[in-house]
Parts: structure tokens; C-alpha cells; sequence
């Protein structure tokens, strides 16, 4: 995939009014209760996650569903700032650039039965020693890794070997820590699928583009035989207009205003993008990973839409009353756990783990901890505001707090199984 653009506001393109609780009609609150049923059904060792809430020397199990809970306060300051990590770029460094409020960083997400262990670096790094990780998608999967960048680097200074891989070292980043040699990558395809302009002006906010949606992009596909761990997710580029091509055929499309052309809005372009995705890694042949998949991250822009002067000005939380997770983000959630769903019995045949982080109904409640006009983007003639990644530090590092979570129980799960057959 050649094309390139500022990411950051590629992102959804209807505004919500967010300052009222939404009202949901009987049918809705229905099927509210199915992405709980899907969450708690989405592991693929046991089907409650058991929670290790000292992960040190002791440990003791509880049954708890890490992902339902709430934010809370949190006096103690973040892992890191800008100053103890110089890895965080400008687009999310809402410190550097002087964002005055600082209640953003004193909230800590509260799992409903149990205790969600602070992230542990040393530990992280022993459980991913030798291994090769990369996060597959767009930009705001490239925060998360980010993240984990400045969560790890007070133990271990990672080195950017990125060159050494490829000729875009933007879109194609690698790092790694000698110390525990430990490689973690980030592998650019917005769309998974192969993709390209549609425009003949070329490549601009609103222009259109192709999706080849039986297609992979083997800009990612050629390389993830070689990761031992894929975190995959995509969202906010499927909502811009595109046209949809199946079999080389234009099938329909989303937002383009074209004549004779069957509008089938986002949800089909992005059900066949993760199809094929999750159908790509599932048929590699060498690939013995284990496979991540996280699920959509809203946006919160008031006021306006992204490009009519949208923002995101708020400095604390929402509570589970004033927002509910309903509507199109409701929708867009559901349409790639179906998919997922789908692909995890395929995968479990094949003997591989696909496993779910169910970050869309915590990071609805947290309209704080966007950048608005805290972050600089590379293009200094473009002055949006970014509403759609996450401030570093900030509600993003949450993220990696149910990584090694989930690491550290598939690793008790491995040597658990390993024993029985010792003894």
C-alpha cells in the first residue's frame, strides 16, 4: 500500500452529543447485553479469565472478567512522562505541548470483581523474552505501541533497528531490546486489505479510495509468518468514502455519492476487511503465533464534526449513565466480534489462539484523554484537532495493562499444561 496521509483525522465523520445520557428503545437494550455474552465467550483456554492479582512471588485466583468495571481515581502519577521517556512523538505528547489539565492522568480502570495488577516491565519483558511482536493496523494501534515503548524503556532501552527492514521507517517501525532479545514492530495497513486511490487528483482527507476486499495487503501478510505475537485492529479509516471491490468487481461502497452504485455504509467494507484478515493469518502455514485482536476505539469529537471544527475538551471521565455503548459505535463493535468469533473456531481447528482485548466500552467513557490541539502532527500546516488517538502517558497504557495480563495468563495456562504431562 503506497499511499500516505496524516492519519489522525481520517477518523469518523458524524458527531454525537455527548452531553446527555442516551435513551436506548426496548430492542436496543436487548442486544446491549450480547457484546458481555461475546467478551465473556472470546477466550480461547478457558472462558472466564482468572485473575492474578499479585503476579510476583504469590498469586491468587479469583474469576473476574477484567474488561467490565469503571474508572476511578487514582491519586498516584502516571508510569512515565515525557521527560522519562523520549519516545513519545508529537502527535500524542499532550505534555510537551502544554496541555494544562493534568486529572487525565489520575484514573485507573476497576474491573467490577477483582484487581487489575499495575503493569510490571521486568515481568513483561521475561514473559516476551526471544520472542518477536508487532502490532498490525493503523495509527492508533501504533499508540498502543507507543505505549508499551515508554512502559518497558526505564528497564531496557530499545534500539530502532527499522532501517535494517524496510525503506519506511514511518509506517514500519522495529525495535529492539538486546537485554532480552525481544523485537516489537508495528506493521502499517489501515485497511488489511490491498487498497489505492480512487481519486485521479490523488490522495486528500475526503478522497476516495478502493478496497480490494477479498484481498490481503501483503505489506503485513508477507511479514507476519515471522512474529511469534500479532496485535491486530483497524477502524477509523473505514469510515471515509470508499469503494468496495470483490472479485476485481465494484460491489457497492461507503459515502461515495455515486450513481448506480448500492451505498452499503462502513459496517460491510470493514466485515470483510477483518474476514480476510483474520482468514490470512489462520492459513499461514508457518505461522504458530498467537493472535490479539483489539477491539475498535471510539472518537469524541463535540462541536462539530473532525473537519468543521470538532473538538474534545473534556477533563474527566464519563460514568456508565451518562454514556452508553449504543448506536453505530454499538454496531461497528459487534460486526468485527462477529468476525472474530468466527475466526477464533477456525483457528482453534488449525491448534492456534486467537484471543480478544475489549478496549471499545472502556475507552467510550474516556473523552479526556484525546490530544485536541495538544499534539503536533508532522504536517505543521494542518491544525485539527486530534480526537481520535490517545495522549501518552494516558487511558491508552490501560491497554497494555490487560496485554501483559493476558500474557501472563496464557503463560500460567502453558507451563500448567506442561506439568500435567511431566507428572
Amino acid at each position: 500500500m503506497k499511499f500516505r496521509a496524516n492519519e489522525v483525522f481520517n477518523g469518523k465523520y458524524t458527531t454525537r452529543n455527548t452531553t446527555k445520557s442516551f435513551v436506548l428503545v426496548p430492542f436496543t437494550l436487548l442486544i446491549i447485553t450480547l457484546p458481555l455474552y461475546l467478551t465473556r465467550n472470546s477466550y480461547e483456554s478457558i472462558p472466564e479469565i482468572s485473575a492474578v492479582s499479585n503476579l510476583n512471588n504469590s498469586t491468587e485466583i479469583k474469576q473476574c472478567d477484567i474488561f467490565s468495571g469503571k474508572w476511578i481515581p487514582y491519586p498516584e502519577g502516571p508510569y512515565y512522562n515525557n521527560e522519562t521517556c523520549n519516545l513519545i512523538i508529537d502527535q500524542q505528547n499532550c505534555m510537551k505541548f502544554g496541555r494544562p489539565d493534568k486529572e487525565y492522568l489520575h484514573w485507573r480502570w476497576k474491573p467490577e470483581e477483582c484487581e487489575l495488577p499495575l503493569f510490571d516491565a521486568t515481568q513483561f519483558l521475561k514473559l516476551v523474552r526471544g520472542k518477536k511482536m508487532a502490532f498490525v493496523g493503523d495509527s492508533v494501534g501504533r499508540n498502543q505501541m507507543q505505549s508499551l515503548l515508554c512502559l518497558l524503556n526505564h528497564v531496557s532501552q530499545p534500539e530502532d533497528i527499522s532501517a535494517r527492514y524496510s525503506s519506511d521507517v514511518t509506517y514500519f517501525k522495529r525495535y529492539f531490546f538486546a537485554d532480552y532479545s525481544f523485537t516489537l514492530a508495528t506493521l502499517w495497513s489501515p485497511y488489511f486489505v490491498r487498497a489505492g486511490d480512487a481519486d485521479s487528483n490523488g490522495h486528500s482527507y475526503n478522497s476516495i479510495m478502493k478496497l480490494y476486499l477479498d484481498e490481503v495487503d501483503e505489506a503485513w501478510a508477507s511479514q507476519v509468518e515471522n512474529f511469534d505475537i500479532v496485535i491486530i485492529s483497524a477502524g477509523h479509516w473505514f469510515f471515509r468514502p470508499l469503494l468496495f471491490y470483490e472479485n476485481d468487481q465494484l460491489v457497492g461502497c461507503n459515502k461515495c455519492g455515486m450513481e448506480n452504485v448500492t451505498d452499503l455504509a462502513h459496517y460491510y467494507g470493514y466485515k470483510k476487511a477483518f474476514r480476510t484478515a483474520f482468514r490470512t493469518i489462520t492459513n499461514l502455514r508457518r505461522f504458530k503465533g498467537v493472535t490479539f485482536f483489539r477491539t475498535f476505539s471510539p472518537s469524541h469529537f463535540e462541536n462539530g464534526e473532525w473537519n468543521k471544527g470538532g473538538n474534545c475538551v473534556r477533563t474527566k471521565p464519563f460514568t456508565k449513565e451518562e454514556m452508553k455503548l449504543d448506536g453505530y459505535i454499538l454496531e461497528t463493535y459487534l460486526t468485527q466480534v462477529r468476525e472474530f468469533k468466527e475466526a477464533q473456531k477456525k483457528a482453534r481447528k488449525r491448534g492456534l489462539k486467537f484471543l480478544m482485548l475489549d478496549t471499545t466500552e472502556i475507552m467510550l467513557l474516556r473523552p479526556d484523554g484525546h490530544p485536541n490541539n495538544y499534539g503536533h502532527s508532522k504536517n505543521n500546516n494542518v491544525t485539527l484537532n486530534d480526537c481520535v488517538h490517545w495522549c501518552l502517558p494516558g487511558p491508552v497504557d490501560t491497554w497494555n495493562e490487560f496485554f501483559l495480563y493476558m500474557l501472563n495468563i496464557q503463560s500460567e495456562t502453558y507451563y500448567a499444561s506442561k506439568l500435567k504431562r511431566v507428572f
